[in-house]
């Protein structure tokens, strides 16, 4: 199986942290992929495939390039770069080292994703540029114009991972990242299922990645010293579709109120909820009073954190609601 040793101190100084780059990389999966993982993701999908297609349609050698690249068991390396965790790079920074990418680097990365010679089309040198051209087609297009709540969610989500490792320590806070991944003791960090042989991580920058899309990968840079890895994070597009309010309990509490109280199934912040509802932060605040004065929700401290969810009554409330 895949594993990484993490020593301690590079455990101790790990960080989540936001990607630009790595959202527009999950959502070229998507949109290469083509098929929606969750309700959230087909509306997006169903605004934003044509155009897609038909940029690729129109550019054949990208159109080769990205499944060539992104779409086997193996990324390659070069279109997804391991983010330096450092400040808060913009996107057009984050896309530099893929655009620089020599062609001699960019031929072998795509020859080891492959698994085999590149085909004619793909044996060129202008294949980190053509690339970048799609990676920023994508951010424009599809990521940006939503790229605000995304970037909510995101942050909701290291929010809520930061408050399950203060209570339950790196199992909590890992083990359920990408499907496969599994926090073993003892250091001990399966990646995923494949046969690899295990990573000694030592003295170097762990970063953990979230991107609101159904995929995940891990990244290195071993002259930098800097590991990756990215995830899907709990709070996805979809989640505010999924949250489905009754509308009897909507009658009752007032629609928003309402939504608030059913998305606290689980624990969530104030971030979160702002996120998952689309309502302003003072909005959600005060439907978090009336809910905590009415005994249908509590709150309790993780960490920095404050983490909101639905006492006994306020179960009994929605389900009640649900089952009328």
């Amino acid at each position: 199986m895949g594993m990484w040793q993490i020593d301690t101190d590079t455990l101790a100084g790990s960080r989540f942290v936001v990607s630009p780059l790595a959202e527009t990389v999950s959502a070229l999966n998507a949109l290469e992929r083509g098929r929606p993982d969750h309700p959230g993701e087909r509306a997006w999908l169903d605004a934003h495939l044509p155009a897609y297609r038909a940029r690729q349609a129109a550019d054949p050698v990208a159109a080769r390039l990205v499944p060539a690249g992104l779409g086997g068991g193996w990324s390659a390396d070069f279109l997804t770069p391991t983010p330096t965790g450092e400040g808060a790079p913009t996107f057009e920074e984050e896309l530099a080292p893929v655009r620089a990418t020599t062609p001699e680097r960019a031929r072998a990365d795509l020859t080891v994703a492959l698994g085999g010679p590149l085909p004619s089309l793909l044996d060129r040198d202008d294949l980190a540029r053509r690339a970048a051209d799609v990676l920023h087609w994508v951010w424009l297009h599809t990521v940006l114009p939503d790229w605000p709540r995304r970037r909510r969610i995101i942050e909701a989500d290291i929010v809520a991972r930061t408050g399950q490792l203060s209570h339950g320590g790196w199992a909590a806070a890992l083990g359920g990242l990408c499907p496969g991944m599994r926090w073993l003791g003892g250091s001990r960090l399966r990646i995923n299922a494949h046969d690899y042989p295990p990573k000694q991580l030592s003295g170097v920058r762990l970063l953990f990645v979230p991107v609101t899309q159904r995929s995940g990968w891990a990244s290195w840079d071993d002259a930098a010293e800097r590991y990756a890895l990215v995830y899907p994070c709990s709070g996805t597009l979809a989640d505010a579709d999924r949250a489905r309010v009754p509308d009897s309990l909507s009658r009752l509490l007032g629609p928003g109120r309402a939504s608030v109280l059913v998305l606290l199934s689980n624990p969530k912040s104030t971030t979160q909820l702002t996120a998952l509802t689309g309502q302003a932060l003072g909005s959600v605040g005060r439907h978090l009073k009336i809910l905590l004065d009415a005994g249908l929700a509590d709150r309790r401290r993780a960490g920095r954190s404050v983490l909101y969810f639905r006492t006994e009554a306020g179960d009994v409330l929605v389900g009640a609601r649900r089952g009328g």
